[in-house]
């Protein structure tokens, strides 16, 4: 179904029944299922505050672009989710780096002028996966207290480790990426070091930044670990010029490794809490 069949109740049923029978099938005879004219009903009844705002969105965005107004477009989950260029078995059902960008609005791809990468000042994923990164240890323990990793809907705990920049680096390459936002550097506060994968080890002992294309090959990485010295606290800076001269070792370490920019660095959970570096191209869009 799409949003647009609620605007013709009368063809929902045929639009559904599909779906419904293959439910009916696998739950077996004895399913206590509703009857397709009642979930009809029941969507019907939860569309009905929406059916006002359901329209043609590409035309409402490309009149905007063509305005000149400003447009900000943001992605849910991350680039080695990708169908595509993620993490394979391991990934979501679409493209959720910024090609889905453009197959979900309708706009063209010359309408996009910036593009910020968000992560993190570590490194986290949910579920199974390949995950190189990741510390079982009690400073992984750490990271995910303090940093509050936890999912949002499920509770699950994420897994966590050190920053890694060949990830990093990969899907900044795959989304065209001109400045990256990075995250929750107070989280670090108070380590006596800090770590920064800068590549894996293969079998052979050779030193790549290159993320495998088959999930089998992942298995025989470990991660070459740059260790860095902590820094007592960054919590609600508002000025890069004012942090640690040990964590502005780190994060000029970590702007190496990916080959991007930091354009903001977020310091705290508070939105006052982080800072625009100057020169770069959120400056002058905040200002």
């Amino acid at each position: 179904m799409r949003l647009g069949d609620l605007h013709h109740p009368e063809t929902l049923a045929d639009r559904i029944r599909p779906g419904y029978e293959e439910v009916r099938l696998r739950l077996g005879a004895g399913a206590d299922l509703p009857s397709l004219e009642a979930i009809v009903e029941g969507l019907l009844r939860t569309a009905e505050p929406f059916l006002r705002f359901i329209g043609d969105t590409q035309g409402h965005l490309v009149e905007a672009w063509e305005r000149g107004d400003r447009i900000l477009f943001e992605g849910a989950q991350a680039t080695l989710l990708d169908i595509d260029h993620g993490t394979y078995p391991f990934v979501t059902s679409s493209n959720c780096s910024l090609g889905g960008l453009f197959t979900g609005t309708g706009l063209p791809p010359k309408a996009l002028d910036k593009i910020l990468g968000i992560a993190k000042a570590y490194t986290t994923r949910v579920g199974a996966g390949p995950f190189p990164a990741e510390m079982h240890d009690a400073t992984g323990e750490r990271l995910r207290q303090v940093g509050r990793e936890f999912g949002t809907t499920t509770g699950r705990p994420r897994r966590c480790g050190w920053f890694d920049a060949p990830i990093t680096a990969h899907a900044c390459r795959t989304n065209g990426v001109d400045g990256l936002a990075i995250m929750k550097l107070d989280v670090l506060d108070g380590l006596d070091e800090v770590g920064l994968i800068v590549g894996y080890r293969t079998g052979e002992g050779t030193l790549t930044t290159k993320l495998p294309s088959c999930a089998a090959d992942w298995k025989g990485l470990q991660p070459e670990v740059k260790l860095f010295k902590g820094w007592s606290s960054t919590r609600g800076i508002t000025s890069h010029g004012k942090l640690p001269a040990e964590a502005h070792a780190y994060l000029e370490a970590l702007v190496e490794s990916v080959e991007v920019p930091i354009a903001y660095l977020s310091t705290g959970p508070d939105r006052q809490e982080g800072c625009v570096y100057p020169g770069t191209f959120l400056e002058p869009l905040l200002a």
